[in-house]
């Protein structure tokens, strides 16, 4: 049974702060609902979005390197962070499983839909798996778990640590290591910079997935907080900056506009845009740079066969 830790933080306050910024913006992790969910499995199988096949082999062709690399002869927990539907991790579950290994799986993310229903499948793809689903914030989960005796290897997968900016970043690992004990590992997906067509692509795909995955939180807002967004007003607009490696997306209003917001207008003047994402790619001189911000040391890569994406391996000391 999935396990609430806190209530999420209040949608309509980060709403209303996010439309009356100077710049205009809105949390990417409110994508997140049970259409939200849906679309961004159908963004993971897309042929632009190469991040999920490139992290699927990594852990097909890599799994018993990986197991040695964070030492599974001894108890450990995985505490993934933002677990989705688990379809890249389940490939390492049963790898760890076959090997007869002592772990505890331990699911975390905001969507208790997304958790409810990996926790169905995983015990019945995985029979006899151990695991401890937490519903909320990803530091009301670790202070939770932080003290149990165990190794605790905390997975963040899918180039997650691509929605943060270069000192977000660095923030937020350097907050995640305080959770952590010395020898505590750190197991991260990242995006790494390639061709710059390739990286736009995966975010402004042919189908407009993409496009309707962002439109939806107007939608939400619409659902949820009584708003009267027109979508079909707005643009998708996403581009990258290879001299930053930040690809970032956009709602841009077509037209001037007002939107009512809980009793109160929202102005977007004609062109106006909303910031909605980011996600940036690495270089391995930036992934060194980022382990010594955040106090972590560098054990192990893992790469694709054409090196797009990595898997690192990092440890507390």
């Amino acid at each position: 049974m999935t396990k609430v830790l806190t209530t999420l933080s209040p949608f309509a306050e980060d709403v209303m702060q996010g439309l009356h910024a100077d710049n205009k913006c809105l949390p990417s992790k409110y994508f997140y609902d049970a259409k939200g969910d849906k679309l961004f499995q159908q963004i993971m199988h897309l042929d632009e979005y190469y991040l999920t096949r490139k992290e699927l082999e990594i852990f097909k062709t890599h799994k018993d390197a990986i197991l040695r690399a964070i030492n599974g002869t001894e108890t450990f927990r995985i505490i993934e962070l933002g677990a989705g539907d688990g379809l890249k991790t389940k490939v390492l579950l049963k790898h760890f499983m076959e090997a007869k290994v002592d772990f505890t799986y331990t699911p975390v993310d905001i969507s208790g839909n997304v958790l409810s229903i990996l926790e169905s499948n995983l015990k019945k793809e995985i029979p006899g798996l151990k695991i401890e689903s937490y519903e909320g914030d990803y530091f009301d989960a670790l202070a939770e778990i932080a003290e149990s005796p165990e190794k605790d290897i905390v997975f963040f997968l899918g180039s997650n640590v691509g929605n943060f900016s270069e000192s977000e970043a660095v923030s937020f690992l350097s907050k995640l290591q305080n959770f952590l004990k010395k020898g505590d590992l750190l197991f991260m997906g990242v995006d790494l910079k390639k061709d710059p067509s390739i990286i736009l692509n995966a975010y402004n795909d042919s189908q407009g997935v993409t496009r309707e995955f962002n439109l939806n939180l107007l939608d939400r807002i619409n659902d949820e907080l009584g708003a009267d967004f027109d979508r079909n007003q707005f643009l998708h607009y996403p581009y990258y900056n290879p001299h930053t490696g930040e690809c970032r997306s956009y709602l841009i209003s077509k037209i001037d506009q007002v939107v009512n917001l809980m009793d109160e207008k929202v102005h977007f003047g004609a062109w106006e845009a909303i910031f909605m994402e980011i996600s940036k790619k690495y270089d391995h001189k930036q992934l060194t740079k980022l382990a010594a911000a955040s106090a972590f040391s560098i054990k192990q890569d893992f790469l694709d066969s054409e090196s797009w994406f990595a898997d690192v391996l990092w440890e507390k000391g």
